[in-house]
């Protein structure tokens, strides 16, 4: 079983959290039992978020060697210049090493649904959208390439994972694909 799932802004990845408060995890969403998420989004990311209860088919979802390739829509602070795109097509350097090269294009903002919190609009300082497809998924990697680059991430939402696409999920959603 493969379930696509549209994670919301600030849901933990897991079923269970021991903070105090609790945070929202994935328990609160009626997803079938014993399944558990193929791979990570931060709590602070939304979008797709694949789920399954077969070890195997998870581990061929997250491992860089079988490149699934993840999809990004990033709002960034900033307007991106051609200098700035080229340096995340051809890979940046990070403080745990190069990334591998990602394909970088700057796109009209896409109709999402809203997040809520909302981001912090100003007037003085303008925003663009990117999407970002990379290979390989290290913590934090898409807000720590923007970040690199002179583009701090102000909204991340992977769309994406191979073939598979968060569209018509709404927030907090879910349905069964094809593995």
């Amino acid at each position: 079983m493969l379930i696509a799932f549209n994670k919301p802004y600030g849901v933990l990845c897991q079923f269970t959290d021991r903070s105090e408060p609790p945070r929202p995890t994935l328990a609160g969403f009626g997803l079938p039992p014993d399944v558990y998420a193929a791979g990570r989004l931060d709590h602070d990311s939304e979008g797709l978020l694949l789920l399954t209860e077969d070890g195997g088919l998870a581990h061929r979802l997250t491992d860089p060697r079988h490149k699934q390739p993840k999809t990004y829509w990033v709002q960034v602070e900033g307007e991106p210049n051609e200098e700035q795109l080229a340096a995340l097509r051809c890979g940046v350097v990070l403080n745990d090493g190069p990334t591998r090269p990602t394909d970088a294009a700057r796109i009209a903002a896409p109709a999402l649904w809203p997040r809520d919190p909302p981001v912090r609009f100003r007037k003085t300082v303008p925003d663009a959208w990117l999407q970002l497809t990379l290979g390989e998924g290290r913590n934090r990697q898409v807000r720590r390439m923007t970040a690199a680059v002179g583009l701090p991430t102000l909204r991340l939402v992977r769309v994406a994972i191979g073939g598979v696409r968060v569209d018509g999920l709404a927030p907090g959603a879910w349905r069964l694909v094809a593995p």
